[in-house]
């Protein structure tokens, strides 16, 4: 990796595209700090330190300290991850959509413009809540209708404004840009998260107890890490032979490829939709101020709350991690259906003259595929509820209150992975153009 970046900062345009990607960066941290005029920052900030659920602390651990800070990107990226997800779903559902899809570059270019004017319309849904519920619990500093437009259009501007770089990092730095700003914030709030886990386990320890829990921290992080590496790189590789075909007077084909299918087919999207699933009706209590009582209802809702599992002292709601476990094996599944096809693959290999040796081209080829893919999904849903459920168990068990989780390093990792391999194939390409040139 370190060669790749120290290669990249040789090729002039790499290194301006990179030191492009460097600036944006800035300018979003920088934002990150930003105020909304008009939010009474004090009494936010008592309201959000005592929430007892963890409802909050993950948005706020993917917003970089945003929504703490309630700055002006204080909703970030998420109405278009959302969006994003609305728009893969909605593909599978309106055949207009799914047409725009296989038009190539021109129909992604249409589905890309729609994307953006469902997240500016999120945005607007989330900062209308927003302001409304804010103001009309004391967090504004005066609830009127001056004031909660501000609060409005400062949140929608801020969340259009980082979309906007997401793409221009993209189109002029390194690519994978509306990632790189997610990541950029997880990664932001990682030295506060390590100088908390200092002093829980480590200060006021004798040398010998401070050394292993050094020791135990670095190395859970880094079994967790490399895991992650390894289950985003795994893949299934179905070889595919091409049958000769006499073209004129030449002979084309007959050459021997593969298909493969990534194990972890679903990357972090199972684990953000069964936290989102889990996690709705405790933000929707938590604003509506209920939940903090002992009833039943109050239970269920600690019960769907990360912050009570895995806890010794109250073993019951850890039936929740159940829940949330079989909630990401069945979301791994339902998302590899709507984004992969195998009856649509078998035919198009048909079409061209390939097939699968000893496997009949056809509907035979596609239960194949179908086999084979509920086999190794099921394998990746286990890797992501193993690296999801590590951090909760040690938060759960020792207390550990920290913001990044599994989820966290899933992204962290996977995207690190994709801009390395962006930056090669840059490099790959202006090698290659150099070449011709000469």
């Amino acid at each position: 990796m370190f060669e790749t970046v120290r290669n990249a900062f040789k090729d002039e345009n790499i290194r301006k595209r990179m030191l492009f990607t460097f600036f944006m960066l800035i300018i979003i941290r920088l934002g990150s700090q930003l105020p909304i005029p008009g939010v009474n920052q004090a009494v936010f900030a008592e309201w959000f330190a005592n929430q007892s659920s963890d409802a909050f602390s993950f948005f706020d651990a993917i917003t970089g300290g945003s929504f703490l800070q309630m700055s002006i990107f204080a909703l970030n990226i998420t109405p278009y991850i959302t969006s994003s997800i609305i728009m893969q779903l909605l593909t599978i559902a309106i055949p207009k959509l799914e047409e725009m899809q296989r038009d190539g570059e021109d129909g992604r270019k249409k589905i890309a413009e729609i994307t953006r004017y469902v997240t500016v319309a999120l945005a607007l849904i989330e900062s209308i809540a927003m302001a409304i519920g804010f103001g009309r619990s004391g967090y504004l500093t005066e609830y009127n209708f001056m004031t909660t437009l501000q609060v409005i259009v400062a949140l929608t501007a801020g969340s259009a404004v980082l979309m906007w770089i997401g793409e221009r990092i993209t189109d002029k730095g390194i690519g994978n840009g509306i990632s790189i700003v997610l990541v950029i914030n997880i990664v932001s709030r990682i030295p506060q998260d390590f100088a908390t886990l200092f002093e829980q386990f480590v200060t006021g320890k004798n040398i010998a107890q401070a050394t292993l829990a050094i020791v135990i921290i670095l190395a859970i992080i880094l079994v967790t890490v490399v895991f992650v590496i390894v289950l985003q790189d795994a893949e299934r590789r179905i070889p595919v032979t091409y049958s000769k075909k006499i073209q004129g007077r030449k002979t084309v084909g007959g050459q021997s490829t593969h298909i493969p299918l990534k194990v972890n087919t679903g990357g972090v999207i199972p684990v953000i939709f069964a936290q989102s699933l889990m996690q709705f009706p405790v933000v929707i209590a938590q604003i509506l101020g209920k939940g903090n009582g002992t009833g039943i209802g109050s239970k269920i809702l600690k019960g769907l709350s990360q912050a009570n599992w895995c806890d010794p002292s109250e073993p019951i709601y850890s039936i929740g991690l159940v829940v949330y476990i079989v909630l990401i094996i069945a979301f791994a599944y339902f998302y590899t259906s709507i984004t992969f096809n195998p009856l649509e693959i078998a035919n198009n290999m048909k079409k061209q003259g390939g097939f699968i040796p000893g496997i009949r081209p056809g509907k035979p080829t596609s239960d194949f595929l179908n086999k084979i893919l509920n086999y190794i999904v099921f394998i990746g849903a286990a890797g992501l509820t193993i690296v999801t459920i590590i951090p909760i168990f040690f938060n759960g068990v020792f207390n550990a209150d920290v913001s990044f989780g599994g989820t966290s390093i899933i992204i962290i990792v996977g995207v690190v992975i994709e801009t390395i391999k962006q930056i090669e194939s840059q490099m790959l390409v202006r090698h290659y153009k150099g070449f011709l040139n000469n």
